[in-house]
Formats: structure tokens, sequence, C-alpha cells
């Protein structure tokens, strides 16, 4: 089980790392402003299919291996990679919102007849958001292989009878 977890965590942080990634290129790069539109709905579409289900996978396999791994119940570095975990799904969804909301406003926009090269719109936004996203989650990927001593609880002494 716990092998199952950790490729399942290792799966989704490998996803989500290589989606983000696409995201902030397709922003970095935006094209001119024919191609506004299809470029949102590349990203909304990368950010549904991908991101976001590997973001969910990587979250929820971190917390299980938590919980079905006794060590990982003391271990300062298991606990700040799931509330920067956390974090970063909060994140994830904070970007991904104006992502899909651009996508359905370009889409509209094409769909009521307007002129290809006068949909256009901002990527600066999200790229940012996302450029934390990845650098945090960098930065778990590390706390998960180096392991630090972080914040780890000492047990007391029990009290002799």
């Amino acid at each position: 089980m716990r092998r199952l977890i950790k490729f399942l965590h290792t799966v989704g942080g490998a996803g989500f790392l290589g989606a983000a990634a696409a995201l902030i290129v397709l922003a970095h790069l935006a094209p001119s402003p024919p191609d506004y539109a299809w470029t949102r709905t590349a990203m909304a579409a990368i950010g549904a299919w991908i991101f976001l289900p590997s973001l969910t996978l990587t979250l929820v396999a971190g917390l299980a291996a938590i919980g079905v791994n006794r060590a990982f119940h003391e271990a300062g570095w298991a606990w700040v990679k799931a509330a920067t975990g956390i974090l970063i799904f909060a994140g994830g969804l904070h970007a991904l919102a104006p992502i899909q909301d651009e996508a359905a406003r370009a889409a509209e926009a094409l769909a009521a007849g307007a002129d290809r090269a006068t949909i256009t719109g901002s990527f600066a936004g999200e790229e940012a958001t996302l450029w934390v996203l990845l650098v945090v989650s960098l930065a778990n990927v590390a706390l998960g292989v180096w392991r630090p001593r972080l914040l780890r609880r000492r047990r007391a002494p029990l009290a002799s009878s």
C-alpha cells in the first residue's frame, strides 16, 4: 500500500509540474491576438485535464502517505509538505479560475462573430501565480528527497510508577 501511495504521489507531482511548466510556456510565449482564443483554449484544456487532476492526486496521495506511515506522523518535513501542499492546491485553483474564465470569454467572443484580431488579454497574472506554484512545488520535492529534521516533536519520558 505504501509503495502504491508513493507511486501515485510521484506520478501526480510529475504531472502537476509538467502542466504548470506548459502553462507558463504558453503564457510567456503568448501569440499575437489572432491566436489568443486558441492559446486560452489550450491552457484551459491543460488545466482541466492535467493540472487539476495531477494536483489533486498529489495532495490526496501525500496526505494518505502521512496517514499510513507512522514515521511521518512526527516528521516535521512531512507536515511542512502537507501544509504547503494545501496552499499549493488553493493557489492552483486560484490560478486555474482566470484561465478557464478567459477561455470561455474568448470562445463567446468568437461565437458572437468578433474579429479574431480584436480578442486579446493579458497573461501576466496567471504566469506570476504559476511561477510561485512551481517554485513552492519544487521546494516540496526537495523536502521529500532530503527530509531535513524540522519541527521534530520530542516525546516526554514516561513517569515511573
